[in-house]
């Protein structure tokens, strides 16, 4: 969350900065259900190669030796925040190499071979069900489609999220558009060779800090299987990183910030998943290479909540390891963004899509681990088990909001949690309209087409299959891909985009033609610029006329200028940089 988390609690604020932690980040003593199922699990992998993560204090060197007196192979060292990425054999390792002085803690980073090619796609839950698809089955294309307003983009007039926030060239973009700001994308990658996107794209700065794994990726690209960093095969990467900065270059879209930079920091696998070492690397590159905006539409798995203690436990069960693991995810989650915000980067975060009340005192879990899949177990757990990234203390944390700017059933929220909100998409909304549960509704962006057409999306040609995605070409015969989708990880990047016009309009010059500006002061004109957005009459926002079961409703908390849907607002990007 940003500067006004003051109300947080102390155990959470103390937990920022790396160097303030000195509980060590062990494995409890206590015995629980499953434990002996810890045993069986380390005896299993002997012989067999496993990536830990490793936390450590002190000096890489002296990290180093400690870990290979365990029996492990330093892979990767980042010592910003003290951590590594390490390889074993020893079945045993973890409990050995949290013998050695100066580490603190260590975990499974994720099991190879434990799953299967074809499972379900982390993100479909952002684009409708197959059901309330059934009555959309036309193609969709927009050859030479003409825009709305001035110097609009072909495809503007499908942008009412753009409308909506004044991310248009009739108002923020009369004043800023985002020229000599860098944004981050830690995503699943960006997609360079989209139209929309190559002229924005910087190559030199992008980074991908994963390798594929083909038992959940699919086989490798690649013979190394680390991709090059500019591509993505995952396709959410290229969607948000449209919604922040497709160019304004008379083809297919525009984004909030159309001349801003965009640098992937790829930090999820091709299947979506954001594995720990790979999180954390892409947040200390975010903060070396001094980007001025990142977006992190994810949590970091495979725990949706991170717990620091057995008490956090209501129901369910948890064995030591699970503990642990989630014990290393807080420390170094918050490290690496506490090291980000520091190096002056904005963070901006999506809430969630879990519909929860984040703010209440407990939360409901059945979807962790979703690694392995199939290993998830119900579980309720205190408030204080944190989603990482978004509920650090320097992230933004965004809540989704439809055409008609009400929260999104999908979205969850919070009084004190969600900051500001922004157009996420709900296919659902306008109820008793014949805009209900059509593709206008959700938000239009840039999409691979070579992943379109592996999720059937396109066919072989490259046409879509219905109307949630469109197919945009010009007179020279160059065409772009684009499909709807809906999510808070659809709402984050609006706001993301908004911070790059403020950071342009705003800030001071570096000396290489950029611009920076203090973290503190971006997330100050964020909130002062939203518009506010009361809560409903009734205090309840009732989603059940929308065809939602009553545990959609969402209780809202505070006044018309802070609440716990929309936070300080709808993000403005006019208001935000006097465009109006």
């Amino acid at each position: 969350m940003w500067f006004r988390r003051s109300g947080r609690s102390g155990a959470v604020r103390g937990l920022g900065v790396i160097a303030a932690v000195s509980t060590a980040v062990v494995a409890s003593s206590a015995t629980v259900s499953g434990a002996s199922e810890d045993d069986a699990a380390r005896q299993a992998s002997a012989a067999v190669s496993e990536e830990y993560v490793v936390s450590f204090s002190g000096t890489a060197e002296a990290a180093t030796a400690a870990i290979e007196a365990a029996g492990g192979t330093v892979e990767s060292l980042t010592p910003e925040v003290g951590a590594a990425l390490v390889t074993s054999t020893n079945g045993a390792f973890v409990d050995d190499v949290q013998a050695q002085d100066q580490i603190r803690g260590a975990a499974r980073n994720h099991s190879v071979g434990t799953t299967r090619p074809g499972m379900p796609h982390r993100f479909a839950v952002e684009r409708p069900s197959s059901g309330e698809l059934a009555d959309e089955s036309r193609p969709g294309s927009a050859e030479h489609s003409p825009g709305t307003g001035p110097s609009a983009e072909p495809l503007a007039d499908r942008q009412w999220n753009m409308a909506m926030i004044g991310a248009t060239p009739d108002a923020a973009h009369r004043r800023a558009t985002g020229t000599g700001v860098e944004v981050g994308i830690i995503d699943t990658g960006i997609d360079a060779s989209h139209p929309d996107l190559a002229p924005n794209f910087d190559a030199e700065r992008s980074r991908n800090f994963v390798t594929d794994i083909p038992e959940i990726d699919g086989p490798c690209e690649v013979a190394s299987c680390v991709d090059p960093a500019d591509v993505d095969d995952g396709g959410h990467g290229t969607h948000v990183a449209g919604i922040v900065a497709a160019a304004d270059n008379g083809f297919g879209i525009a984004g909030v910030a159309p001349d801003a930079t965009l640098v992937n920091v790829r930090a999820a696998q091709d299947s979506g998943y954001f594995f720990l070492y790979e999180t954390v690397r892409a947040l200390v590159y975010a903060g070396d290479a001094r980007l001025d905006v990142v977006n992190m539409s994810f949590y970091t798995d495979p725990w949706l909540y991170n717990c620091g203690s057995r008490g956090e436990y209501l129901e369910g069960t948890v064995t030591d390891e699970e503990l642990t693991q989630q014990r290393l995810i807080r420390e170094l989650v918050l490290g690496a963004v506490a090291y980000a915000h520091s190096m002056g980067v904005t963070l901006v975060g999506s809430a969630g899509n879990q519909f929860e009340n984040l703010a209440a005192p407990t939360r409901v879990d059945e979807t962790s681990p979703n690694y392995p899949p199939e290993s998830a177990r119900p579980r309720t757990v205190a408030r204080t088990c944190l989603n990482l990234p978004s509920e650090a203390p320097q992230v933004i944390s965004v809540s989704a909001v439809g055409p008609s700017t009400t929260k999104a059933d999908y979205s969850s929220y919070g009084f004190g949690d969600v900051e500001i909100a922004a157009p996420g998409g709900w296919f659902r909304d306008l109820v008793g309209t014949p805009a209900y549960q059509t593709p206008g509704n959700l938000v239009l962006s840039s999409y691979p087409l070579h992943v379109a057409i592996a999720r059937e999306l396109a066919d072989p040609n490259g046409d879509p299959v219905d109307e949630f995605s469109v197919r945009y070409c010009d007179e020279n015969g160059v065409c772009g891909f684009y499909t709807y989708l809906q999510g808070t990880s659809m709402a984050s990047p609006h706001v993301a985009g908004v911070a790059a016009l403020i950071i342009e309009a705003m800030g001071h010059p570096t000396g290489d033609g950029g611009r920076a500006l203090d973290p503190a002061v971006v997330a100050a004109v964020l909130a002062g610029s939203a518009q506010d957005h009361p809560c409903p009459a009734g205090g309840v926002e009732d989603y059940t006329d929308e065809g939602r079961t009553p545990n959609y409703n969402a209780v809202c908390e505070g006044t018309t200028e802070l609440n716990g849907l929309y936070g300080e607002g709808i993000v403005d990007a006019a208001a935000a940089v006097g465009g109006h």
